[in-house]
């Protein structure tokens, strides 16, 4: 690879699917955490029994997967920016659930009125402990992998996208688990699904890998871009690609 493949992008450059990569993570994120949010399911693991999770796990892990070809790809500033877009459309999609569930309901509608809230009534704090743990960990996830490419001189693709998942999920996980069930999960219960949480998270990014390797490459030659974090200011309260 030469110097020229790992200069930052020209500034104002565009690209052929960062965009479209940025809508589905959006997109991705506010499902997981609109509709994953409502039900509770069991899954029976080998050697550990039946153990309860969030369905949304099952889906909110492709966020990550979508986290880690954006920072491989465009540079963690880029994947910042899809970070805060995604953060701004929890707000509102919460804002706006908590605001349609309050409005009185028709006579026709009352009967659905217990429906409603009790799909899209998330109480406060387990909306807090979403966003956040979301923010949390998304950006420990970049943080990482931007870190690792640097330190591997780009090899080892498949270590830096499962290495900087598990540390984002073991952030995104601890942090919403404590924050939304703390004092209602007995601490035995806490733990529990807190790891099954977070180990599901990973085996599906260990599942993805060979998706990931192929989505990577492919963008890495259509964009002409494979960004080395070199010289990036880390911080995440900034807009700046």
């Amino acid at each position: 690879m030469t110097a020229a493949d790992r200069a930052p992008p020209a500034a104002g450059r565009s690209y052929r699917y960062y965009d479209f990569i940025m809508a589905a993570y959006v997109c991705i994120l506010l499902c997981a955490n609109l509709i994953g949010a409502a039900k509770v399911s069991t899954v029976d693991l080998p050697f550990f029994g039946q153990h309860d999770y969030l369905t949304g796990v099952l889906f909110f892990p492709i966020s990550y997967f979508f986290g880690d070809i954006l920072t491989e790809v465009y540079g963690y500033g880029r994947d910042r920016r899809v970070v805060w877009a995604g953060f701004g459309a929890l707000i509102f999609a919460s804002i706006m659930a908590a605001t349609i569930v309050a409005l009185p309901p028709a006579k026709s509608w009352a009967p659905n009125q217990a429906a409603v809230q009790s799909i899209f009534g998330q109480t406060p704090r387990i909306v807090a402990a979403s966003i956040i743990a979301f923010w949390c960990g998304s950006f420990v996830n970049s943080f990482v992998l931007a870190k690792m490419k640097v330190w591997t001189n780009g090899r080892w693709l498949w270590m830096r996208t499962i290495g900087s998942t598990l540390c984002g999920e073991l952030v995104d996980s601890t942090l919403f688990c404590t924050i939304a069930f703390y004092g209602i999960w007995t601490s035995t219960e806490l733990l529990d699904r807190t790891l099954t949480q977070y180990f599901l998270k990973g085996g599906w990014e260990v599942l993805a890998t060979p998706l990931t390797y192929a989505i990577v490459g492919f963008l890495k030659r259509a964009e002409r871009e494979d960004y080395y974090d070199r010289d990036t200011n880390f911080t995440p309260f900034s807009l700046r690609s």
